[in-house]
């Protein structure tokens, strides 16, 4: 490859790793599998080797991946405080090959001249924490961040039952770090993805962002109940004084920390191999989800010996297995109708045991999909989880297809109402256009209304479906109508019962605007959309006669969401629909905000980026109160970039670019004329630990002990 060559691949492996880890690690949605991601990764380590003029700091070779904001995109979860890690948390190396961990052992053992042996354990997949005890109580929970800073998740860690709020026995420090993992066992998962599915919200692609989206909520009480557990594996050294790292954790589990029992001192390559094959087997009985081994050198004087390099520790390595995968026959395809009238094929399998689960259904997506699968019916289809837990149809086993088997033909008329589908132009989906008549889309858009995270009422999809069989229910505002004598009809309701039902409904009426316009299940619309578009409209009246051009100015609404929203109010059932929920008290605009400060900067647009003095939730405000608004990513729009500590680079890159002005946090003060003192845009930012906490945070200095350790 000559110079040119590698010079454009290895700018388009950064970009397209760095794009993925965003989707990974804040999103939670990755679109790539971990091995497709490390086989990337390998290929930008070798082009970097051959071709160093080309290996940059800010490569994802030399940095870990962040949950905190990444290049170009807004925070996933906003409002948390970040503290800097006493000890950076770094990556481990990772391999598919165990010939590659013999490689590694053979290291180790040149390289070290006292005796030592291996700690072998499962590789959780989770989302990594890092627990802080002070004087045996639960001080503070970091997420890694992004190795260096992490988010303040403590009220979160409070609600996960297995982490303890004080350690028992005796013998631990004063103060000390330990990390691990918090992970979603299979049963919550599929308790969690069932619910989203009713809501036709997006589903979590595996345990993993599962876990570590519900770390990141805002809500406390939400988090407790989406059954998260969390395991521990690792004290950083310098902390206690143990001479093996399996020690220190057999120690940490007599105070009560959850350490995880499964690990074996291993003495030889052979026994580090044995251990491999058995969990390699063994993993699928486990009731969570692991993807590899990792191999740690014991003794800590030898892996103090070793060191780190500027990514991950040389005194540990990761071993990932293969993806599960199994064949399995197609006995039939069932078509599904959502909420929006959009109809998915299932199809249903012989069942057959995948990653600690029996699989016997999974999505086939669209028609387009068929058939570039070149699926007929009866073949039998290779079927995946590994890192992508919902189960994933990945090809077909040509020599097992029967003589004659033919394509399946795709409905052209709704399989519950019988209308005739259509296929809007540049969609991959069929839909039903009989959003008033078709039974699933009716019950399904009554389900979404009632949710949690729409109008939060007590009931669910049995209710629905007691209710619209006896047709009291068909419209969202056919519930405000129901009367006590009406629900005690109902099979299995008591007063008690029905009682709650009605008491939160009356509570539903006080939900915000926001939730209220998610609520209404306009097609694209999704709880984020909903609340940009609330926020700049302020009232269903303003959104509903707004026009295609007003809604396009709102940031992240593009030509199909606005176009959906337009369709959907133009409906003269949608508008009755509004005057009997309005009628019924529910809010249909924005609580008033006392104005801003002044108005030194009105019609600015400006982006964030990095840490400041303050968080970056009272930034934005800050922002607000002077007239400006905050908008997430970098375009030909944008007024400023203001740039804190640690910003992001492809911001930085875009804007300069782009020609667009960077502010430093002194000059944004300068620019909306803000005291140097303040004002803030809250009154104080009270440690939500410990209100006596000693200060610290981003703007407190950096530790000087920054000896890397291990996530």
């Amino acid at each position: 490859m000559d110079y040119t060559s590698a010079k454009q691949r290895i700018e388009q492996l950064k970009a397209v790793l760095w794009e993925n880890s965003r989707k990974y690690y804040v999103d939670n949605a990755p679109t790539m599998s971990d091995f497709e991601y490390d086989q990337l990764m390998h290929e930008l380590e070798r082009l970097e080797a051959a071709f160093p003029e080309y290996a940059t700091e800010d490569s994802p070779t030399r940095r870990v991946g962040s949950d905190l904001e990444t290049p170009g995109m807004a925070p996933a979860e906003g409002g948390f405080a970040k503290y800097p890690h006493k000890y950076p948390m770094l990556s481990l190396g990772n391999t598919y090959s165990v010939q590659e961990v013999e490689e590694f052992v053979e290291r180790a053992s040149k390289s070290l001249e006292s005796a030592f042996t291996y700690c072998c354990e499962l590789k959780f997949d989770g989302t990594a924490i890092c627990l802080t005890y002070r004087k045996g109580k639960l001080f503070r929970a970091l997420t890694r961040g992004d190795g260096v800073v992490g988010d303040d998740v403590t009220e979160n860690a409070w609600r996960i039952a297995s982490i303890p709020h004080a350690l028992k026995g005796s013998g631990y420090p004063e103060e000390f770090e330990i990390r691990g993992e918090v992970l979603m066992p299979y049963e919550s998962f599929d308790r969690l993805n069932h619910e989203r599915e009713l809501a036709e919200e997006p589903l979590f692609a595996n345990p993993r962002n599962a876990a570590s989206g519900s770390l990141k909520l805002q809500d406390p009480e939400e988090v407790a109940r989406r059954g998260l557990f969390c395991t521990l594996y690792h004290i950083p050294v310098g902390q206690v004084d143990y001479p093996t790292h399996d020690a220190a954790l057999s120690a940490a589990a007599s105070w009560g920390l959850p350490v995880s029992d499964k690990r074996q001192i291993c003495h030889s390559i052979r026994e580090i191999e044995d251990f491999i094959a058995y969990w390699d087997r063994s993993r699928k009985e486990l009731p969570y989800a692991t993807d590899g081994i990792v191999i740690k050198i014991n003794e800590l004087s030898c892996q103090d010996t070793l060191g780190y390099t500027a990514k991950s520790p040389r005194w540990a390595v990761a071993y990932k297995f293969k993806a599960e995968q199994a064949c399995t026959p197609i006995l039939s395809i069932d078509y599904q109708v959502g909420r929006t009238g959009a109809v998915t094929p299932v199809a249903n399998m012989e069942p057959v045991l995948l990653s600690g689960t029996m699989v016997k259904r999974a999505t086939l997506v669209n028609e387009d999909q068929i058939r570039s699968l070149d699926i007929h019916e009866g073949d039998w289809v290779y079927v995946e989880k590994g890192g992508e837990i919902i189960p994933k149809i990945t090809g077909v086993d040509l020599s097992r297809r029967a003589p004659g088997a033919v394509v399946p033909v795709f409905p052209r008329v709704c399989p519950d109402c019988g209308t005739l589908l259509v296929k809007p132009e540049g969609e991959a989906r069929w839909f039903c256009p009989n959003t008033t008549g078709c039974p699933t889309q009716i019950k399904g858009r009554l389900i979404h209304f009632l949710s949690r995270k729409a109008m939060n009422v007590l009931a669910g999809e049995a209710t629905v479906e007691q209710l619209y069989n006896l047709n009291l229910v068909r419209t969202p505002a056919d519930f405000f109508t129901l009367r006590e004598s009406q629900l005690l009809v109902l099979e299995g309701w008591k007063e008690k019962s029905a009682r709650r039902f009605l008491d939160s409904l009356r509570a539903s009426r006080k939900v915000p605007f926001e939730r209220v316009l998610f609520a209404l299940g306009i097609r694209y619309v999704g709880e984020t959309t909903a609340r940009d578009i609330a926020r700049h409209f302020g009232s269903m009246e303003a959104v509903a006669s707004a026009s295609r051009e007003e809604l396009l100015a709102v940031p992240e609404v593009g030509e199909v969401i606005a176009d959906s929203v337009l369709a959907y109010f133009r409906s003269p059932a949608t508008r009755e629909e509004l005057d009997r929920l309005s009628a019924a008290g529910l809010q249909f605009s924005l609580e008033q905000k006392a104005g801003p400060v002044s108005n030194a900067l009105a019609g600015k647009s400006i982006v964030i980026s990095g840490n400041f003095s303050v968080s970056r939730e009272e930034m934005k405000a800050l922002i607000e109160a002077y007239g400006g608004k905050n908008t997430s990513s970098v375009s030909a729009k944008t007024d400023y970039l203001l740039s804190g500590s640690k910003p992001g680079p492809e911001k930085m890159k875009k804007a300069e670019q782009l020609g667009i002005t960077v502010l430093d946090e002194a000059a944004f003060r300068q620019l909306a004329g803000i005291p140097a003192e303040g004002p803030s845009a809250s009154a104080s930012l009270r440690d939500p630990v410990r209100e006596n906490a000693p200060a610290e945070g981003p703007s407190a200095g950096m530790p000087e002990n920054l000896e890397p350790t291990l996530f």
